[in-house]
């Protein structure tokens, strides 16, 4: 695993041992930020299950001024930690040792996010935990681009009911990435 393209591109990333942390390949991720580009310069990131923290450490590379990794498995925080120093992006960087809807609720009422990037084990609904605790939050602006990745089965019927409005459903051979924004 590497980074991609920016100011870190083609250094390699470590990632977090064992099989329980499930990395986004180099081309999901690539097509990810192509995707984002026009809104990754200058942007404040939050990167939810950050894993190895590949996701949020590709978006500081590419311009972004700022990212908070959020992650509650012990091995992944020394991974994102070792990647961040690794790269030098320690200074544009905050880890929160916590799960994602837990974060959300210690960050309410800070400066909101630009971007929004979840990452949750497949198919335990915890993206709708996380989208939950994020509707009516002050963490999401009008323009707050929120992105899901996830299987292809997972349901989001309820997208609606949360306020969000889906803009774009990029699927993969496996996953998907669906880009939500407040309706």
């Amino acid at each position: 695993m590497r980074v991609i393209a920016g100011s870190a591109r083609s250094l390699p990333l470590k990632t977090v041992p064992g099989t329980d942390i499930r990395p986004t390949t180099d081309k999901t991720k690539e097509t990810l930020f192509n995707i984002l580009m026009p809104y990754i310069n200058g942007s404040r990131f939050l990167d939810l299950f950050s894993g190895s923290g590949a996701i949020g450490i590709e978006a500081i590379s590419r311009g972004c001024l700022e990212v908070v990794f959020v992650d509650n498995f012990k091995a992944a925080w020394k991974c994102i930690d070792d990647n961040l120093t690794f790269t030098k992006f320690k200074d544009q960087a905050e880890l929160i040792k916590s799960d994602a809807v837990s974060a959300v609720k210690r960050l309410e009422g800070g400066k909101p996010f630009d971007i929004i990037f979840m990452d949750p084990p497949y198919d335990k609904s915890l993206e709708k935990d996380v989208l939950e605790a994020l509707s009516g939050s002050s963490l999401v602006h009008e323009d707050t681009i929120i992105i899901v990745e996830a299987s292809l089965k997972t349901s989001f019927d309820y997208i609606e009911e949360l306020g969000y409005t889906v803009f774009k459903d990029k699927k993969y051979k496996n996953n998907r990435h669906l880009f939500l924004k407040k309706a």
